[in-house]
Order: C-alpha cells, then structure tokens, then sequence
C-alpha cells in the first residue's frame, strides 16, 4: 500500500506575495513513485462550477513553493485554472529524510506524480492538464512533457537545463573531458568526507555578502532571493543551499535526450538580457529539429528582461500571463 509520510506543515500564510481573494488557498499532500510525500499549496478559483482545467507549477532550482511557484500558481487560479505549487523531493515541506538532494530521475516523478495527483481530483478535467516550470525546473517540465502522455500543454519560464550546467559550466565553458573528471574527482573525495563526518556538507546558497566584483547574474539572483523581494527561511537558494554532493548525478545524465519527440504544446519564456538565455534558445532548436511536431511549439523572448524578472515579473511586470493564459487555454480545451 502507498504510504504518505506525516509533513509539518505551516499553516499560516508565509508566501513572498500577497493572498488573493479571488482563489481558495489549502494545503494538500501526495505521493511520488518512490514513496515520497510532496507538500503543495493548492489555488481554487473562488465560485469556480464544473470540471476544471489545471496547471503544476514548480521551480525555480533551490527555491520553495512560497515563491515565485507559488506565485505562478495563484495568478493562474485567478484566471480560471486550478493549480498546484510543490515542493520537489527533499525540500521545502516535502518528504525525503535525506535533505537537500536532487536527482534527474525523482524531480522528474515529482511532475509526473502532480499529475497523478491532478488527474484523480474531483475538480479537475483529466483531460486537460498541463505544467509550468520555472528556471532549472522549466528543464525538468519539458524533460517531463517528453515523458508523460497525459500533458496537454508545458511552460518552460526562464529555463535552465541543470545536467548541461552542472556538467559543462556556464555557457559551456568547462565542457573538457578534463573538467568534468576533476568535478567528479572532488565529488566523490567530498562523499567519503561527508560519510567520516557522519552529515552532509551544504553548498551555500546564494553568495552573501555580495561581492562588488561580483557577476551581473550573481548580483540578479542576489537581488531576488537575499531581500525582501524574494527571500523565504525555507528556500535553498536564499540560505544554505544544496549539498556539496546533491546534484551529482546531473553530471552524466543528461535530460532533454527526446524532446523533438513530444506531441504537446510547448511555450518556452526568456528574457531577452537573461544571462541563462541560450538554454530555451538551445532547448527550442533542438526541440523542433527533425520534428513532426512543430506547429505547437514556441520560443517566447521578452524584451529588456533579466533572468529573475520572470520570477517575480521584477519592476516591470515583465511575466506575460496574458500569453500564459491564452496559450493554457487554446490547448487545454
């Protein structure tokens, strides 16, 4: 028998955005393929009648549903949707008794296991479901899409593929044969550590204090997660971050191998001056090369945006839910 775990659970709002009064907010839980539970805020359009279409929201990497997933889920509610913002496996609220880990394959199931968990409730339309993913989990979302049938329509916001960055660098500098074996050498002289030590040993979040000579995509994730604008007590990216050793996998398992195989909408979002860019770009020509299904694809470039505008819509309101709406709506009919 599928078991959940008993979650701790906040049951006071502690989001990084305002409630809305347009939506019934609840906490609710369910359970991945390997046993683990997921914590999930759930948003309900208020008065809402009949079977609705919905949406997973989750991301970015290191983040928790109180930020911008969570912000994603609840706007998307207002326009007529039912949504759901998770915590992946092994953070925020969510189950997993080894913290702070990721892995290709589980953060996979965690998309797939929302949608398990959306096609079984009594609100939902089964047949009208679909994904939004947010910056490492944009990658994840399309890598799901490829996978699960039962997705109508994908979002991918501000998107990074986690294997390509983990395992050649930033903008592919490190991508040597070289490189990657004296990454996996310290990897794995970091495990045998970690075992003496008899606990894991975090990354570290966010660098903080800023450095002055500090990178401008630094200084962007810094002006998110380390202030008020975005900062949560739960999110890896605003505190400690990772173990040194949690995404170790993502070196040699690369996702996104059949993207040019997936049959369902997909809308990919970037800011136009986002240092992540090439990944959408990159994601999107590969994803209709020697496709058949190219018609409902598309490559969405925002202009003058950063990477954490789309987070957050940053000082401009730069996320077009407008376009995420109508795109949800056209292939989740």
């Amino acid at each position: 028998m599928i078991r959940k775990e008993e979650l701790n659970l906040v049951t006071e709002w502690d989001k990084t955005f305002p409630k809305s009064e347009k939506v019934e907010h609840s906490k609710v839980t369910f359970v991945n393929r390997y046993g683990i539970t997921l914590a999930t805020d759930m948003y309900v359009p208020k008065n809402a009648e009949g079977k609705l279409a919905a949406i997973a929201v989750s991301g970015p990497f290191g983040a928790v549903k109180e930020q911008c997933s969570g912000l994603y889920a609840q706007t998307m509610a207002e326009r007529g949707f039912l949504t759901i913002a998770f915590d992946p496996s092994f953070t925020g609220e969510s189950g997993g008794n080894v913290r702070y880990m990721a892995s290709p394959d589980i953060n996979t199931e965690d998309f797939m296991a929302a949608v398990d968990f959306l096609s079984l409730n009594d609100k939902v339309d089964s047949n009208r479901i679909g994904i939004i993913g947010i910056c490492g989990w944009g990658g994840m979302a399309i890598n799901t899409a490829a996978l699960d049938t039962r997705i109508k329509a994908t979002a991918a916001m501000t998107m990074y593929d986690m294997t390509r960055v983990n395992a050649k660098g930033y903008f592919d500098s490190e991508d040597s044969e070289e490189k990657r074996y004296e990454a996996k050498k310290a990897l794995c002289a970091r495990r045998l550590e970690d075992l003496k030590a008899g606990e894991y040993l975090r990354a570290g979040g966010v660098v903080d204090p800023l450095p002055e000579d500090a990178p401008f995509f630094v200084k962007d994730y810094f002006d998110y997660y380390k202030t008020s604008r975005g900062y949560h007590n739960r999110s890896l990216n605003s505190n400690d971050g990772w173990n040194m050793i949690g995404c170790e996998s993502f070196v040699n398992q690369p996702i996104l191998q059949y993207s040019n195989e997936i049959r369902s909408a997909v809308l990919l979002v970037h800011g136009e001056k986002a240092h992540s860019c090439y990944f959408s770009k990159d994601a999107y020509a590969d994803m209709i090369k020697d496709s058949k299904y190219v018609d409902n694809k598309e490559l969405m470039i925002i202009p003058d945006a950063v990477h954490t505008d789309l987070y957050d819509g940053g000082e401009k309101d730069y996320i077009p839910f407008d376009k995420l709406e109508s795109f949800f709506n056209e292939y989740l009919k």
